[in-house]
Formats: C-alpha cells, structure tokens, sequence
C-alpha cells in the first residue's frame, strides 16, 4: 500500500521517532521519493529530521537535502558535523549540486568540508564550481559528462565511455574533444553502432553543436535551450575548451525560482520567501511594498484633501473615484504583465518591441471606447446630471489610455537599464495609477462643473 502523506501519517512518523521504531521508520523512508521525504520532513522538527537523515543511505539523503527549501536545509546543516555532511551527503551527489550545497555553509565549514571529502578528484570539481558566479552558467553546469576523444576509433570509445559513465547518472550526449580538449561536436550512439568498430571518431561526429560559455547568464542558457529543444548543453572556456554540461533539470529549477521570484514581486514581495521563513524574514520581504502603498495612500488623501471644495460642491464626483482608481490599476496591472511576459520569452529587437507598443495603444483605444461608452450609457439612464456624465465617461477613456501606456512603458524602461520588470507590475503600477488616475478625474471633474 502506497504511503500517503497526510496529517495522521505525519503524527505516526512522529509518534515512531518519539518511540525510537528505527525499523518502522526506515521501512516507510525507503518506500517514499525523495522529495516525498522532504515534504513529510517540512512537517518536522529539526531533531525529528535529523533522526530520519540518520536512517538514509548516503545516495537517498544526498538527493532529499536537495529537495528541501534552501533555509531549512542551511538550518539543518548548521547543527552536523563537516566529516558527516562531506560522508553522508557531498560525496554522493553530482558536482552541481554539491556545489550549491558547499556555497551554503560558512567559509570555515566550506574548507573543513571540502577537506573531509575522500575522493580528491570530486573535491576540486567542487572548488573549480565555486570560482564560478552563482547565476552564471559555470555556477549551475555539472562536471560529470563523457567526452572522447576525436583521434579514437569506435572500439577504444566505446571502452572509454564504459570507464566513464560509472559517474554519470544520465548520459544524453557524448562529446568530442581535440587532444587540448577543445569542443569539437557531438556524437550519437546511432553512428557507434551503425559504423565498422575500426572507423575513427572524428569522422562520424556532428561539428554542429550548440553551446554556451562559463559567463553566460542562466537566463540566455534557459532561452537557447528552449529555442533548441536540449535536453543538455555543453559549457566551454573562453578558448572553447569542455568545462562542463547543463541538463535541463538545472534549468527547470532555474525557471521555477524566476517564476516564483517574479510572482511575489508582483504580488509586491522582495527576495525570496519560503513556507519555512521565520516571521522576521517575511515581513522584511514584504515591507517595502507595503510602505510604497502607504506613501501612496498618503498622496491620495493630499490629492483628495486639495480638493475637498470641490467634492463638497458636487459631490457626486466623489461617487465614481473607487471606479477611476480600480480600472487604471487593472488595466496598469494587465499591460505590464503581458510586456514583463514578453521580455522574459526572450523578445528583444526593437521591431518586435514597437509593434507590441503599437498593439497595447490599440488595444487601450478600444479598451478604453468600450468602458467610457458603457458608463456614459449607465449615467445617462441613472444620475440625469450631463456633466457628472461627461466628466466619468471622459476621465475613464484617459485614465484607461494612460494606464495602458504607462503599464507597457515601464517595464520597458527598466529592462533597458537591467533593472527587473517585474518591479513594475503589482503595488507599483497600481499605487501610480492610483493617484495620477484621481488627479485627471478631478481636473476633468472641475472643468466639467466650471470649477477651475
């Protein structure tokens, strides 16, 4: 029967650490998925963790410390020792991962980990790994690879390969190196078999072979990956020389942390929030946008408060300001997204990018048609007051205009001095429109009732 992660399962896992059922424990561990494990393991305290960890194999707990959200696993690595962090975990995983577990801990733990690692070979993949920038494509690439030789024959390949996909989990591509290991190209396992064992290598191998260099950003890596269909890329030097590969997972969880970043900045959270945050932490990420609400509230009630005459004499005006400021952020809100979309899929060129602004102006003017027709029609039928019609009707197709432009704009301007566009969606636009949305409505307002 399949274990279900559930709250009473949880209690029972607790209940059989709190009762030492090694054996109980270690039956139900071995049946779950790694990152099953680190699921049930958010649930968990620290000590009740560590108990499962010690009941792992090496490989297992090497690929759940993985799984788990980045501060819950350096809080769970403060509290072991370097001999059985490097013994239980570093030494069974590929050099990426690693890597990124090593950069975690402090720089004395790094050198008393890095030390406890048996094999030498491993450790100073990991320390080449380190030098590299973190959002580079040297910080997330994989030493572990096969790569030959192009003066092999196909006999002494194969043997080649065989000696070095022990420490390779997944092999999707062989590559072809020069005696000073330069890329040359890539080679299917198709033309090994299908060709005389004596044929050389380099012969048969593909010279046309997609790839990045060490300081490429992930973000160019995630795009020529997806435009090519790759299931992995090899990494090179400055000179062309193989220093490593990116499988697609990597990117896949590159993608997914973008992805989350750029939704809490929409949602107007800075850095990175995880379930398992302390309170502190979360509220540090959330502050700034909360006090750029405030400050914009304050700017509304200024606006509100300088013409408080006005309201007072027509008060009406007063009755549509919830309806100007919701439909400028909306529509501020719907543009930014879909230009902040648009530059993340990689769109560029400034063709490409003058249509899109040709085309949100397009769809403001409609937009904005449509929305000051219908209330136009509402208050015609409803208020009997001609100005007040005018005036909402009016302000409605401008401040929709302007929204739209202000929303496709933004991003745009931020990306251009690599500031990140999603910054410009959520609490941002919407504040913006906010208030410049409540100024045209009360100047049109005023004209309208002869109160300028």
């Amino acid at each position: 029967m399949q274990f279900e992660i559930t709250k009473e399962n949880i209690e029972l896992i607790q209940d059989l650490i709190a009762n030492n059922k090694t054996e109980e424990v270690t039956s139900i561990m071995n049946d779950l998925h790694a990152a099953d494990i680190a699921e049930v393991m958010e649930d968990l305290s620290t000590d009740e963790a560590k108990f499962i960890y010690l009941l792992l194999d090496g490989e297992k707990a090497s690929d759940v410390l993985i799984e788990i959200p980045d501060n819950d696993r350096k809080r769970f690595l403060k509290i072991l020792p370097s001999d059985f962090i490097a013994s239980k975990f570093i030494e069974h995983m590929d050099s990426d991962d690693a890597a990124d577990v090593v950069a975690e801990l402090d720089e004395e733990v790094q050198k008393e980990v890095l030390n406890e690692i048996g094999d030498i070979d491993q450790a100073g993949d990991i320390v080449d790994l380190l030098e590299y920038e973190e959002d580079s494509a040297g910080g997330i690439m994989a030493k572990e690879l096969i790569a030959v030789n192009e003066n092999l024959t196909i006999a002494a390949c194969l043997k080649e390969i065989s000696s070095q996909a022990e420490d390779v989990d997944e092999i999707y591509y062989i590559y072809v190196i020069d005696d000073t290991e330069k890329l040359k190209g890539i080679l299917s396992l198709k033309k090994l078999i299908l060709n005389h064992t004596n044929t050389k290598i380099s012969k048969i191998y593909n010279a046309d072979v997609k790839m990045v260099n060490t300081d490429a950003r992930q973000e160019e890596v995630a795009e020529i990956m997806d435009k090519y269909d790759l299931v992995s890329i090899p990494v090179v030097d400055d000179i062309g020389r193989l220093k490593g590969r990116i499988t697609f997972d990597d990117v896949i969880d590159f993608v997914r942390e973008e992805a989350e970043r750029d939704y809490q900045m929409v949602s107007g959270i800075t850095g990175d929030v995880e379930p398992g945050d302390k309170v502190w932490e979360v509220l540090r990420a959330r502050f700034p946008w909360l006090l750029i609400g405030l400050l914009g509230g304050i700017l509304g009630a200024v606006v509100l408060s300088s013409n408080e005459e006005s309201l007072k004499t027509v008060t009406e005006l007063a009755f549509f300001i919830p309806l100007i400021a919701a439909m400028g952020g909306n529509v501020g809100v719907q543009s930014s997204s879909i230009v902040v979309q648009s530059i993340a899929s990689g769109v560029k060129d400034l063709e490409t990018t003058s249509r899109k602004i040709i085309k949100e102006v397009s769809v403001a003017l409609l937009t904005a048609s449509i929305f000051a027709v219908l209330i136009f029609s509402y208050n015609f039928f409803t208020q009997g007051n001609m100005n007040l019609t005018y005036s909402v009707s009016l302000s409605l197709f401008i401040v929709i205009l302007f929204a739209s432009l202000f929303g496709t704009l933004i991003p745009m301007v931020l990306n251009r001095f690599k500031i990140d566009p999603a910054l410009a969606t959520g609490p941002f636009i919407t504040t913006m429109n906010d208030i410049l949305g409540l100024l045209i409505y009360l100047m049109i307002g005023k004209l309208f009732f002869g109160l300028l």
